[in-house]
């Protein structure tokens, strides 16, 4: 499997399609798709990079919601139940899901400099995964795999953890 992170793409077309697939989903399974749902989803699609719900707070206020914690929570909480959304365990971080709808073997690809963050699904790992648990005789309820490293740009320049922040870096995938 090859993958290139990229961070120079029209991120435009990534929110559209996770709002229409979104849309879809609800109403399939007869949810709604609230306009703090989608405006959550949004916020989150705006980057590849994991967002905490207190850095959509500010969006969610000036956008004149209610910009309680419990109300992006509840959105989040809603989003991810439905596939929509992934929490990055490591960063207590959302970020969109790109296969919603169907459960999948995915692994995240997380940069530690620029905080870029890709979801990938390989038939291989999910084979090795499920391989290694039934030799374990270890039922698999939920998979959830991070990996964390440096993307393409960032190790290419050089740079290693500590020596620059995420803005530094950013400047780099501009």
């Amino acid at each position: 499997m090859q993958f290139t992170f990229q961070s120079n793409h029209d991120h435009g077309s990534c929110i559209q399609g996770a709002l229409a697939k979104a849309e879809k989903i609800c109403v399939e399974r007869a949810q709604r798709f609230t306009k703090i749902r989608r405006l959550v989803l949004e916020l989150i699609w705006q980057s590849h990079k994991p967002l905490g719900a207190y850095e959509l707070l500010p969006a969610i206020k000036e956008a004149g919601f209610n910009s309680a914690p419990p109300t992006v929570y509840r959105a989040l909480e809603f989003l991810q139940e439905h596939g929509l959304v992934h929490r990055i365990s490591s960063l207590n971080a959302f970020i969109g899901c790109s296969h919603p709808g169907h459960q999948c073997s995915c692994c995240f690809l997380i940069c530690d400099q620029c905080q870029l963050a890709v979801e990938v699904e390989s038939p291989v790992l999910a084979n090795a995964i499920g391989g290694l648990s039934k030799e374990m005789g270890f039922v698999v309820e939920r998979e959830h795999l991070e990996l964390v490293g440096k993307c393409r740009q960032c190790s290419a320049s050089g740079i290693h953890s500590g020596a620059s922040g995420p803005e530094q870096a950013k400047q780099r995938h501009e």
